[in-house]
């Protein structure tokens, strides 16, 4: 088996103005307190991966444009929708009379495993703070709570680990809902 060169990877991907046009997937992400630039921007080209509808970049989180953003981006940032919002609580609210079902991703009472969580779509995936996680304010207006096992001793991944597995199933599960 031989692996494609980047060329040939390029040669097969749509330009960016096709991916900017194509109907996106009804699936959101709200970062809150997202203190590293380059889970942001890992963050981002995650989400240009799976056609994410838009990000929320809310509190301290920062934002395009940022060389360490486009560092881990590679280019999705400039493709990907975003918004930033100082205040977390009232994008959330803004998604609720819009319809999103809003899902932190938490270890937190009532917490249940993402692999047995079920979603209505449109839904937007809550991640916070690396060390603090989501916050309490927040925490207070989601719908349900998701968590990823741990089996070790660590008590979380590093949120852009955690980010491409959540919104992987996410697609997965969206999927086999069109089905």
């Amino acid at each position: 088996m031989k692996k494609l060169s980047h060329q040939e990877i390029q040669k097969m991907k749509p330009g960016v103005d096709k991916v900017k046009s194509e109907k996106r997937n009804p699936i959101f992400a709200l970062l809150d307190n997202i203190r590293s630039l380059y889970n942001v921007g890992a963050i981002f080209r995650t989400s240009d991966a799976i056609m994410l509808e838009k990000v929320f970049l809310c509190g301290i989180t920062g934002f395009p444009p940022r060389k360490e953003i486009s560092k881990t981006a590679l280019g999705a940032e400039e493709i990907v929708p975003f918004e930033y919002r100082e205040n977390a609580v009232e994008a959330i609210l803004e998604l609720k009379k819009q319809g999103v079902k809003i899902v932190a991703v938490e270890l937190a009472e009532g917490s249940v495993s993402y692999i047995d969580a079920e979603y209505d779509f449109p839904v937007c995936f809550v991640f916070g703070h690396e060390v603090e996680g989501i916050s309490d304010e927040v925490m207070e207006v989601v719908d349900m709570a998701i968590d990823l096992p741990m089996l070790g001793r660590a008590n979380s991944l590093n949120v852009a680990t955690c980010y491409g597995i959540i919104m992987y199933d996410a697609l997965q599960k969206l999927t086999n809902k069109n089905v």
